[in-house]
This record gives structure tokens, sequence and C-alpha cells, in this order.
């Protein structure tokens, strides 16, 4: 994930604890509520950067929560979901490994969805 994006992360983070110490009440709240949600993303790119990878019997995924190590035998599919909204759209690549389906933005995985599933679909046994 490029630093940047991490950068932009924190820095919201600043705007966010700036916004509640000036404002009312109201103000404080969302502004904290927003710094919180900030400040877990910016934990979560600092202590798991790489987010997926590949070893050589499954996939390794990676979260504030640990590693999770998934079986090629779990993985029942690998896909981008694309949609459309508001003029405009989001990839996902999405994991489905049974009763888990895990997502990953191109800003999660530092590269393009479309070239992570189609490297993971060539890769898988």
């Amino acid at each position: 994930m490029p630093w940047q994006v991490t950068a932009l992360k924190a820095a919201g983070v600043a705007v966010c604890v700036g916004l509640a110490l000036i404002g009312d009440r109201r103000q404080l709240l969302l502004a904290g509520i927003a710094a919180v949600g900030f400040a877990v993303l910016v934990l979560r790119d600092l202590f798991a950067p790489v987010r997926l990878a590949v070893g050589d019997d499954g996939l390794i995924v990676a979260g504030l929560a640990g590693k999770e190590r998934i079986s090629w035998n779990d993985v029942d599919r690998i896909r981008v979901d694309s949609r459309r909204r508001y003029g405009l759209t989001t990839e996902l690549l999405e994991i489905d490994a049974g009763e888990q389906i895990h997502l990953f933005s191109r800003f999660d995985l530092g590269e393009s969805v479309f070239d992570v599933a189609e490297t993971l679909m060539r890769l898988r046994p």
C-alpha cells in the first residue's frame, strides 16, 4: 500500500481531533467517532501492511486481529466485485472461503484488484 494513503488517514485523524476540540458537543461526538475510525485504519496499515500473501499451501490474510492461513482447498471462489454507484466505480477482490468472505480494495493490495485476481487464479493449483 502506498505510504501516501496511510499519511492521508493520519491527517484525517488530526483534522477530526481538531474539529472535535473547537466544536460543540455534537461536533465533538461526530468528529471523535470519525477520528477513532481513521485511527483504526492507520493502525491496521502500520501493523498489518501486507494484507494478502500467497504461501505454498494457500493464502495468508492479515489484519489487526492477526494472520489467518487459508488452504487452497478451502477457497471456493476468487472474483472481482465491481459496482457503480453515484458515478463512482468500486472494485473489490472477493475471496470466498466457505463461511468467510475476504474483501480487499486496491488500497489494501497496492495493486489492481484485477491483476491480483488473475495472479491468484494462475497460482491456484
